[in-house]
């Protein structure tokens, strides 16, 4: 079982087109992206406005944008925005309830931390520093490492067009409208 799940993918895959996109990008064209459906981002994204990760603005040339810069956007308050606040380890006093006890087990066997969710909450603690450490500009650096440059030259023109055509689309509805 994962810890955190496709919605916390699909937004960072999300967050990181936003990274050097300057105009907002609408909840279905990341959707469109990423082939999903537009309704499962659509849920997702105002998790983001609420935690002042993104802004978001109406219209037809509307969409989303980040509210801060990358670099101060960490990957733990993304994921925390999204799944909310989870422990990794949710101790349940087993160490108390050994058969060979025979009423209540000894104070030795429960004084103090179970050295297993201690053992837990160091890891736990580990991986939140490092998300905590980790920002969108960090994530967004190593996928334009990683793509060659007219990889990201054919992601605006895909927006691009998309914006345009949401833009074409309404105006050629206002004018069927009129007839």
């Amino acid at each position: 079982m994962a810890l955190y799940g496709a919605s916390t993918e699909y937004v960072l895959h999300s967050l990181i087109w936003l990274v050097e996109h300057t105009e907002p990008v609408s909840s279905l064209d990341l959707a469109d992206l990423q082939k999903i459906p537009g309704a499962f981002m659509a849920k997702l994204l105002p998790k983001l406005e609420k935690a002042g990760i993104l802004h978001a603005s109406e219209g037809l040339r509307g969409g989303y944008m980040l509210a801060r810069p990358a670099q101060e956007i960490s990957i733990l308050s993304v994921v925390d925005a999204i799944e909310g606040r989870k422990s990794l380890f949710n101790c349940q006093e087993i160490r108390a309830r050994c058969a060979l006890f025979s009423d209540a087990a000894p104070t030795w066997a429960t004084h103090g931390v179970c050295g297993i969710h201690a053992a837990m909450l160091r890891a736990e603690h580990a991986m939140r520093q490092e998300l905590a450490e980790t920002t969108l500009a960090d994530l967004a650096g190593l996928v334009r490492e990683k793509a060659p440059p007219k990889f990201r030259a054919d992601a605006e023109s895909w927006f691009g067009t998309r914006v345009k055509t949401r833009k074409d689309g309404a105006v050629r509805k206002k004018k069927s409208a009129k007839r």
